[in-house]
């Protein structure tokens, strides 16, 4: 039997006005780092392409590292082809500058009011290329979670969607904890109880096995 061949993202992508100044989100990357590691684990060949995180690499694990969404674009389009199934749980800044400044803009030089472009929709873009691949996605929302995360899953052709309210304490962002919703496909909603994020991965995994079964 041939190897499983999983693709991850994780981590905040930067979208940056100069070298140093740039948009992005609070995300540490665990969830999907996590992820990864109880991929790995499972016997799956996996491949992390990480944004922004302070993480290390996992021993087994082909970690490919990115910065902007574009980055992380190019990155999943060349090895999206070859994978079985594609988790994508990083946090990818929504917008970017139109401009950005070879050097650092000195303070009394910085646009006060730059004009902003939509980055690529990752999740989209793959999902209009998908053959016979698994696609998760990831809905980190602050209110009406479900509702987001069912028109998500629709809009980009989902097989199921992890849904999470990042607005609730002592989850999501940067927590070791969090609570999830897997909302499938079919209308089928899972919801393990709050745990940590290295024991969700290993339940997100298992349940991406029984999707591979069926």
């Amino acid at each position: 039997m041939k190897k499983i061949r999983c693709l991850i993202t994780a981590g905040a992508t930067r979208e940056h006005f100069d070298p140093v100044r740039f948009i992005s989100n609070p995300s540490t990357g665990k969830m999907g780092w996590h992820i990864a590691k109880a991929s790995q684990e499972n016997g799956w060949q996996t491949t992390l392409v990480m944004g922004a995180s302070p993480l290390p690499e996992i021993d087994g694990v082909e970690t490919i590292k990115v910065v902007s969404a574009q980055d992380m674009l190019e990155a999943c389009q060349s090895k999206f082809p070859d994978c079985d199934i594609l988790i994508m749980s990083a946090a990818v800044s929504d917008v970017r500058p139109k401009k950005k400044a070879t050097n650092k803009v000195k303070k009394d030089a910085i646009d006060l009011h730059p004009e902003l472009e939509r980055t690529p929709d990752i999740l989209l873009t793959l999902s209009k290329e998908k053959k016979n691949q698994i696609l998760i996605g990831f809905a980190a929302e602050t209110n009406d979670v479900i509702a987001y995360a069912k028109d998500k899953l629709e809009r980009k052709n989902l097989n199921a969607i992890v849904a999470n309210d990042v607005s609730a304490q002592n989850i999501g962002f940067a927590s070791d904890m969090n609570k999830i919703d897997i909302v499938c496909a079919d209308g089928s909603i899972f919801s393990p109880e709050l745990d940590t994020k290295e024991n969700l991965a290993r339940t997100i995994i298992k349940f991406v096995e029984k999707l591979l079964q069926k």
